[in-house]
């Protein structure tokens, strides 16, 4: 199915964020076309009249993103001229459609020329973010990051279906690093299955380490009941005993195992975990 991509105008783009560590959020696009199975951003149809099992089909271009922007953080007053701004919080800022649009780069040249000294965050699955180096080294203060969920190419091509491969992400990460970036990894969802097989969450952690990560933020699976329908229709085809392991991944003897395996390899590896604790979704988003 070919993805739909449609302009749209937006009153504004700069928008006070409910995540727990930054000010504004700045989407320049409505929808996603990487399609990730677990995605919580799916919601976001309802606001474009898209259903729920159309998530990673759409997109929905905010053609004049760049100009509301500008216009956005002129409005805001002296106090809030240092807030963090995040690029993205329900979109990701460098999948396909940027290429052409150039949203996210035009919203960045803007922060750049500004000299903007706030905190400007980046998260991404896409390897594109790697053409925007030149804006980085302009921005007073960014803080680039890339989600990471495994290191498992085929699976995270099931799960995260039109992402940049795994392996190019570390790739990515480890040429930003090389910059002189500070980068994190977002980890998240942490995929259930790391329960039983904590090895692969330690070979994921050793993978950042070696890319130049030093702060990872790790999040549970959120598995409300629209994320875990579509979810579950994914993994219609696994085994009987994967769906299981996914089915129970909100439970709370779930989840406090699986908080004592990562404290115990973010030691091992040296890493620091951002927000000093991992999140649970439904915690904030529910707020």
């Amino acid at each position: 199915m070919p993805i739909k991509i449609k302009e749209i105008e937006a009153k504004h783009v700069l928008v006070k964020s409910n995540l727990p560590d930054t000010d504004y959020v700045v989407n320049p696009y409505t929808g996603c076309e990487f399609g990730c199975a677990y995605c919580y951003a799916s919601f976001m149809g309802r606001f474009v009249n898209e259903p729920i099992g159309n998530w990673g089909n759409y997109v929905y271009v905010k053609k004049n993103a760049v100009e509301a922007f500008r216009r956005d953080l002129a409005q805001l007053g002296p106090k809030s001229r240092r807030s963090s701004i995040f690029l993205s919080s329900v979109t990701d800022p460098y999948q396909g459609v940027e290429a052409k649009y150039k949203l996210t780069r035009g919203i960045l040249e803007v922060l750049a020329k500004e000299a903007y000294p706030g905190e400007v965050g980046i998260l991404t699955k896409s390897s594109m973010v790697l053409r925007d180096i030149d804006v980085f080294h302009r921005i007073v203060n960014p803080d680039i990051g890339m989600t990471i969920t495994t290191t498992d190419d085929a699976l995270g091509r099931f799960l995260e279906v039109r992402a940049s491969a795994t392996s190019l992400r570390l790739s990515t990460l480890k040429k930003l690093s090389a910059e002189g970036f500070g980068t994190y990894a977002f980890v998240g969802p942490l995929l259930p299955h790391f329960r039983y097989e904590p090895e692969l969450l330690d070979k994921l952690f050793g993978s950042l380490v070696d890319s130049g990560v030093r702060q990872v933020y790790v999040e549970h699976i959120n598995m409300k009941a629209y994320i875990r329908e579509r979810l579950m229709k994914t993994l219609e085809q696994a085994r009987p005993e994967v769906r299981e392991v996914y089915a129970n991944a909100d439970t709370e003897p779930h989840r406090k195992e699986l908080d004592k395996i990562v404290a115990e390899l973010l030691k091992k590896h040296g890493l620091g975990l951002r927000l000093k604790e991992v999140i649970y979704h439904k915690e904030w988003m529910d707020k």
